[in-house]
């Protein structure tokens, strides 16, 4: 069973941008029940009066181009003196619209980053999500596409939306205009005149339109390779994240020199998925630099004609040449933010996809056989038929149909190999691949100790509590579960912030564990090889809190040995056994 181990493995790039209008409709909808709504769109109907009123003032700078170049032709000082206070007027009044369309900017990403993060963390840790999403190749890098990626996509959405709508109303704007201008235009073709409607308004469009197909023939493959550079940029980090993480086992083992091969290797993909991208904008740049260049003598050059037969003053051209920047500017919007575009949109399918794959239950996915968890009545555990899928086969418990009593403490006995961490995940309800039936008792706390326990950063109160609340537990109960475990030097250090799963050794960090479970005393306690992961003291101190602390507690405990002083009274035995795709049902494209 091969398992994708980078990003770039996830699904061709030509895929990702057929599938633009379904991932934005996922985010359209997520907006939609959002609990940022109303304050969005309060910000967003501030933000079109700030643009109506700045294209309003910009229409009138437009106009004002007229007399006041009209006052230069003419050497009028006094009308020249005039049409400088009006222009402090209209620019005035710019300027404060300019700085009330900076802050709506600001907020309204700030906003939309609150409601998308929030969402995608709702989304990605509904209980028993997240694990079923990291066994997937979409679930790689989770923390890169909840922060870096959702920050670029909320700054990149609120630019070319307010871009896109600005833009939008000047051009509805100064079309008006540029087509009452036009109406003046007339062309001397030797003893004929010749009249053109709205020939300033065709001729825009089509200066806007030529390059706006030229920017997308050449820049297409942008949104590819984006999404690319993302991916491996992706792959890059977790390399250095996993390096941080594992140091310590890195440096016992001299093994700097690997790790550095494997991140320069990741390293190098980034750089030569970069470079492409570099060679393609290289390549866009040609066309919009070129358009961006021509665009200064262009309009004059449109309106040259009316102006040297004198049917346009000088300051008539001026106000052409201003209406007709304005729209041909607008109109080639597309094409001065087509690599933007382009960035948006793989930055859009990389926040989507993953927003979809944690929305949905991948339990619901036909074709593959899944186990069945159900509630049953307290004080009864049940596994009946259970049979769990491991890469090379299946698992099952030799005993058909098991029930274990409250307070009852059973072993699960089998070899290496066997699959007994898959059994304990599909026991959390974190696998589900398999057949048979898990019924767990309605309403009655179960706690999972895995072979590694978590202990979450903070005061080592906090991380004892955790899952609740640390003040939930009195100060003396807190000592007395450290006491019991033999860790009573900590009691002083209840306050203390610290990285407790770097302070301490392997065999104190599973004493916290135990802790605990002192504190919160739950109805059922399932372990993974705890017991067998540890000796000496430690081992016997663990087997007395089990038998006496934790005597109303029933325990499932999945190991290799049903010894441990005879505290269990019951013995089940996990059996590997071989099973087909085809019996199975199994996608293997499905499993991790």
């Amino acid at each position: 069973m091969a398992v994708a181990t980078g990003e770039a493995a996830l699904k061709p790039v030509d895929d990702a941008q057929a599938a633009l209008m379904p991932e934005l409709g996922v985010m359209l909808r997520a907006f939609w029940v959002s609990p940022i709504r109303t304050n969005f769109a309060a910000l967003a109907f501030a933000i079109v009066v700030v643009i109506a009123l700045t294209t309003y003032g910009q229409i009138k700078l437009n106009e004002w181009n007229q007399p006041f170049y009209d006052a230069l032709a003419r050497k009028d000082w006094q009308e020249f003196v005039n049409q400088l206070f009006r222009f402090a007027q209209i620019a005035i009044a710019l300027l404060v619209m300019n700085v009330a369309q900076a802050w709506l900017n600001q907020s309204i990403k700030i906003k939309l980053r609150e409601g998308l993060v929030y969402d995608l963390v709702e989304q990605w840790l509904n209980p028993g999500r997240a694990f079923r999403l990291s066994t997937r190749p979409i679930g790689i890098n989770p923390d890169q596409r909840m922060h870096e990626d959702a920050r670029h996509l909320t700054e990149l959405s609120t630019d070319l939306g307010i871009g896109l709508l600005q833009a939008s109303v000047l051009l509805f704007s100064f079309v008006s205009v540029l087509w009452a201008l036009s109406s003046g235009f007339v062309f001397h073709l030797g003893t004929a005149n010749l009249t053109v409607p709205g020939y300033l308004v065709w001729a825009a469009v089509f200066y806007a339109g030529s390059a706006s197909l030229l920017s997308y023939l050449v820049g297409r493959p942008l949104v590819g390779l984006n999404a690319e550079r993302y991916s491996r940029e992706a792959d890059l980090r977790y390399g250095l994240m996993r390096v941080s993480e594992h140091i310590d086992a890195i440096t016992l083992a001299n093994g700097e020199p690997d790790e550095k091969r494997r991140i320069t290797i990741d390293l190098a993909e980034v750089l030569a998925a970069m470079r492409r991208l570099a060679w393609r904008q290289t390549k866009l740049t040609w066309i919009t630099a070129g358009y961006g260049w021509t665009a200064l003598v262009v309009p004059v050059g449109v309106a040259a004609p009316a102006y040297f037969s004198g049917s346009l003053s000088f300051g008539g051209l001026m106000v052409t040449v201003g209406a007709f920047n304005q729209v041909q500017s607008s109109l080639r919007w597309f094409v001065d933010n087509f690599s933007v575009i382009a960035d948006w949109r793989a930055t859009l399918l990389r926040v989507s996809t993953f927003r979809r794959a944690a929305a949905q239950d991948d339990s619901e996915r036909d074709g593959v056989d899944r186990i069945i968890l159900a509630e049953g009545e307290p004080g009864h555990y049940r596994l009946d038929r259970l049979c769990v899928f491991v890469p090379d086969g299946s698992t099952q418990l030799r005993e058909e149909s098991v029930t274990i009593e409250a307070g009852e403490k059973v072993a699960i006995i089998g070899e290496r190999r066997s699959g007994k961490t898959l059994l304990f995940r599909a026991l959390a309800g974190l696998w589900s691949w398999g057949s048979g039936r898990i019924v767990r008792p309605k309403g009655e706390v179960i706690m999972y100790m895995p072979r590694t326990p978590y202990l979450p950063p903070g005061n080592l109160r906090e991380a004892l509590a955790y899952p609740v609340p640390a003040q939930s537990f009195e100060t003396r109960s807190y000592e007395t579960a450290l006491d019991r475990v033999g860790l009573k030097g900590l009691a002083i250090a209840l306050d203390e912030p610290g990285r407790w799963d770097r302070q301490l050794n392997e065999d104190e960090q599973q004493a916290l564990a135990f802790a605990r479970l002192i504190l919160h005393r739950p109805a059922w306690i399932v372990m993974d090889e705890v017991l067998d992961s540890v000796t000496g003291e430690t081992h016997r101190r663990f087997l007395q809190i089990l038998h006496e602390d934790l005597k109303q507690s029933g325990v499932m405990h999945i190991g290799r040995s049903e010894g441990h002083d005879h505290l269990f009274a019951r013995v089940l035995h996990l059996v590997p056994t071989k099973r087909t795709a085809e019996r199975s049902g199994e996608r293997r494209t499905t499993q991790p």
